[in-house]
């Protein structure tokens, strides 16, 4: 089959795109799936790089976003056929593992799977609309619905705001009754997060986000009651590095920042004193449970939330993609079928 496959660590160039590697077995509780979408996440370009810690079985294929229809199935399935519309939640809960990480994953023809990973898809959900949603909609919808707790009237300042997990956080957060601002890099971004629904747009390049976030609504105050607290009421900060410390200084005492990545660093300088003088509020939200899949599937079947999808790219140019996303050049998702 054709994949595009990852022999050692480095930079893009360590991709071999091949058309006759091995296709894959099902054993007897997995199934083989034709891959007709996969979709590219950060944790993709770690995975590239290599994590500390973390050893691959190289050669690998990455991807672990993958939807598309049964072909094979294994002994042992039941409940499954081939021709079923699928999707996959990346995440081995039984066995332990990640697709694309610890498996091969969908950056090639054909994919393998435990039967207890895949999702059944509407046939009203496009195969790239599904790919899209695991780890970037699955992990903004954890955050924001089971741990941020978003509420009406709140304001929330989304960092990475164009990236597949910021475009997520923007239409939730809205869906929520917040008042969202949104940090982006260019006009052409703003443009797209207001009509997504942002009501208000930062452009940190060409001004800093805190002093923008106290002209617009004051700086924040510790008093514990009456007067305008200044401020937002939450942060969404998955980029870490050197906005980690000015997103606490636009917290109202009490605020919450929630953070699910670190794109930008994950050691970043800290400063003790915001979070004890304001009593803020940290919450770290990981990726994503199944029923969170299902209810985004649901979400995307009624209309309420949107997929933006950036491009889809073919896959002997898996590699181009997945620098276009490093090279934070896109909006919202890359499509890789």
């Amino acid at each position: 089959m054709k994949a595009l496959v990852l022999y050692e660590h480095g930079d893009n160039d360590k991709f071999n795109f091949e058309t006759n590697f091995p296709d894959p077995e099902p054993a007897d509780s997995d199934v083989i799936i034709a891959v007709k979408a996969a979709s590219l996440n950060y944790h993709d370009i770690f995975t590239r790089r290599g994590m500390p810690g973390i050893t691959l079985p190289l050669p690998i294929i990455i991807g672990l976003d993958v939807a598309g229809e049964i072909i094979a199935v294994g002994n042992a399935v039941t409940g499954w056929k081939i021709g079923d519309r699928v999707v996959v939640d990346p995440i081995n809960r039984l066995d332990g593992g990640l697709v694309g990480e610890t498996t091969h994953g969908g950056l090639a023809e054909r994919c393998r799977v435990a039967q207890h990973q895949l999702i059944r898809l509407p046939d009203s959900v496009s195969f790239a609309d599904a790919a899209a949603l695991p780890v970037a909609y699955g992990t903004a919808w954890r955050m924001m619905q089971r741990i941020g707790c978003i509420q009406r009237g709140e304001k929330v300042l989304i960092l990475g705001a164009s990236g597949g997990v910021g475009v997520c956080c923007v239409q939730l957060a809205k869906l929520a009754g917040a008042e969202v601002i949104a940090c982006a890099g260019s006009e052409e971004k703003a443009q797209r997060l207001r009509q997504l629904g942002a009501d208000d747009v930062i452009l940190y390049q060409q001004e800093d986000f805190v002093k923008a976030i106290w002209q617009r609504f004051g700086k924040p105050s510790r008093r514990r009651g009456g007067g305008a607290p200044g401020g937002v009421d939450v942060v969404v900060n998955f980029t870490g590095g050197d906005s980690w410390v000015k997103s606490l200084k636009v917290l109202r005492a009490g605020g919450r920042l929630l953070t699910c990545g670190a794109t930008a660093g994950f050691a970043p300088a800290e400063d003790l004193r915001y979070i004890w003088t304001y009593e803020l509020q940290i919450f770290g939200s990981n990726g994503w449970e199944r029923d969170d899949l299902t209810a985004l599937l649901a979400a995307v079947e009624r209309g309420e939330l949107r997929v933006i999808i950036d491009r889809h790219w073919p896959l002997e140019q898996g590699a181009q993609a997945l620098a276009s996303l490093e090279q934070r050049q896109v909006f919202g998702k890359v499509i890789v079928a």
